[in-house]
C-alpha cells in the first residue's frame, strides 16, 4: 500500500463506554453531566476519618458482573482498574455493535492508558507481606497490579490478536492511548482498536500520597464544590476513579459494515514541557506545542475549532497555564471559542480522565451541546476566556479539541469532528 493511501486511511468512532461517579450507562452520564450535576462526595471504600483530604469521586457500589457475562472468580483476579477498563470495554463494544469473533482478530487491537495501574492491589499484598509473611503474598499480584494488565485482559476476553499495548504516561495516558490507537488505524496496522484509560487510585496510599503533594482540595466541609477550575478560589484538584473507553475503526471497514458512526478522530499531538515533574511550563508553551501538533495533524486552521474541552484540574498553576496556551495558539479566535471543563463535576481521574472526557467531546458533538463548567463562582482575572459557567450551551459544534496534561510534562491533544 502506498503512503498516500494509508495516509488517507480515515479513523471513526463507533462506540463509547464510561465508569464514573455520575453513572455507568453513556445514557445517565450525559443526563447529569448536563444537569450540572456533581459525583464528587465524601469517601466510603475505607475510613478516611484521619486523612486531610476525605471526599472524592468514587464510584459506588460498582459490580463487573452486571457490566459483562464474567464469572465471579476471575473478578477476584482482577484489580479494581482492570475492572472498570473491562467494565467500559464492554459498554462500548455493546455500542459500536461490532462483533470481534468475526473477521480477523489479527486486525482487532486494543490500547489502554493508566497513569498508575494496580495500586489497590500493591497494598493489599504489601499489607499481606507484613502481616503474615511472604507466603500469603497472592500468586495473581503481579498479573493484577501491571499498567499493561487491563489491555491485557481485553484482549484475552474479545480475542483480539492484533495491536496490543498500553501507556502511562499519568494524566495524559487515555489521551496518548486513543491518539496512538488513531495512529495505528490510520498507518494500516489495525481496523479496529478498543482504547481509552481506566483509574483506581483512590486508596489509603494514592489519597494520602496525593494530599501530602498539597495537590488536592481540602473542602471537606463542602466537597461538591471542591472542584472549581479556573475559579479564583480553586485550592487543588478533587481525586477521581473510573474509565472511559472507545471503539475506533478505519473509516471504509466501519461504512463496509453499516456502523452507526458517531465521530471521527481528525488529529492527534503530543509534547513534553521538560519542565519539571510536577509543574506545568508557566507560560504553557508546552501544551501550546500539543495543541499546534493536533492542528497541523488535521490540517486545521485555528478557527475552524468550536469548543475545547479543558484539561482543568482546578488547580491554581495548571488552569492559568492551560489558559495562556490557548490564547497563544488561537489568539483573536480564543475569546470565540467555548471552553469548559467536566472535572468541575466528575472531578480528576487522573490516567482515565482523558478517555472520559473524549467519551463527552463525542456525545458534544452528536447533541450539539457544550457541557458546562461548574463551581465558576469567582472567575480568575488570569482565567479569561469563555468558560461556558454553571450551564450547558446549546451551539454549532463542528469540531472539538481535547486536553490532556500529566505530570512529567506529558501534553497530549487529539481532535475531532462530526461524523462523516
Amino acid at each position: 500500500m502506498s503512503v498516500a493511501a494509508i495516509m488517507s486511511r480515515r479513523v471513526v468512532v463507533t462506540g463509547i463506554g464510561v465508569v464514573t461517579s455520575l453513572g455507568c450507562e453513556v445514557s445517565d452520564y450525559w443526563e447529569r453531566l448536563c444537569a450540572g450535576k456533581s459525583g464528587i462526595g465524601l469517601l466510603e471504600r475505607f475510613d478516611v476519618s484521619d486523612f486531610k483530604v476525605r471526599f472524592g469521586g468514587e464510584v459506588k457500589n460498582f459490580e463487573l458482573t452486571e457490566h459483562i457475562d464474567i464469572e465471579h472468580k476471575e473478578v477476584k483476579r482482577l484489580d479494581r482498574f482492570v475492572q472498570f477498563a473491562m467494565a467500559g470495554a464492554s459498554k462500548a463494544v455493546q455500542s459500536s455493535g461490532f462483533n470481534f469473533q468475526q473477521g480477523d482478530p489479527y486486525r482487532h487491537g486494543v490500547l489502554i492508558g493508566s497513569g498508575i495501574g494496580g495500586l489497590n492491589e500493591i497494598e493489599q499484598q504489601h499489607s499481606t507481606l507484613f502481616d503474615r509473611g511472604p507466603s500469603r503474598v497472592s500468586p495473581f499480584m503481579i498479573p493484577k497490579l501491571m499498567v499493561n494488565a487491563a489491555s491485557g485482559n481485553i484482549s484475552v476476553h474479545w480475542g483480539l490478536k492484533g495491536p496490543n499495548s498500553a501507556v502511562a504516561t499519568a494524566c495524559a495516558s487515555a489521551t496518548n492511548a486513543i491518539g496512538d490507537a488513531y495512529k495505528l488505524i490510520q498507518n494500516d496496522m489495525a481496523d479496529v482498536m478498543i482504547t481509552g484509560g481506566s483509574e483506581s487510585a483512590i486508596t489509603p496510599m494514592g489519597l494520602s500520597g496525593f494530599a501530602r503533594m498539597s495537590a488536592l482540595s481540602t473542602r471537606n466541609d463542602s466537597p461538591e464544590q471542591a472542584s472549581r477550575p479556573f475559579d479564583k478560589d480553586r485550592d487543588g484538584f478533587v481525586m477521581s476513579e473510573g474509565a472511559g473507553v472507545v471503539v475506533l475503526e478505519e473509516y471504509e471497514f466501519a461504512k463496509a459494515r453499516g456502523a452507526n458512526i458517531l465521530a471521527e478522530v481528525l488529529g492527534y499531538g503530543m509534547s513534553a514541557d521538560g519542565n519539571h515533574m510536577t509543574a506545568p511550563c508557566p507560560e504553557g508553551r508546552g501544551a501550546a506545542k500539543a495543541m499546534a501538533g493536533a492542528l497541523r495533524d488535521a490540517k486545521l486552521n485555528p478557527d475552524k475549532i468550536d469548543y475545547v474541552n479543558a484539561h482543568g484540574t482546578s488547580t491554581p498553576l495548571g488552569d492559568k497555564a492551560e489558559t495562556m496556551a490557548i490564547k497563544s495558539i488561537y489568539n483573536g479566535h480564543a475569546s470565540k471559542l467555548a471552553v469548559s471543563s467536566t472535572k468541575s463535576q466528575i472531578g480528576h481521574l487522573l490516567g482515565a480522565s482523558g478517555g472520559v472526557e473524549f467519551v463527552t467531546c463525542v456525545l458534544a458533538l452528536q447533541n450539539q451541546l457544550a457541557p458546562p463548567t461548574i463551581n465558576l463562582d469567582n472567575p480568575d482575572a488570569d482565567c479569561d476566556l469563555d468558560y461556558v459557567p454553571h450551564e450547558p450551551r446549546s451551539m454549532k459544534i463542528d469540531r472539538i479539541m481535547k486536553n490532556s496534561f500529566g505530570f512529567g510534562g506529558h501534553n497530549a491533544c487529539l481532535i475531532l469532528g462530526k461524523a462523516p
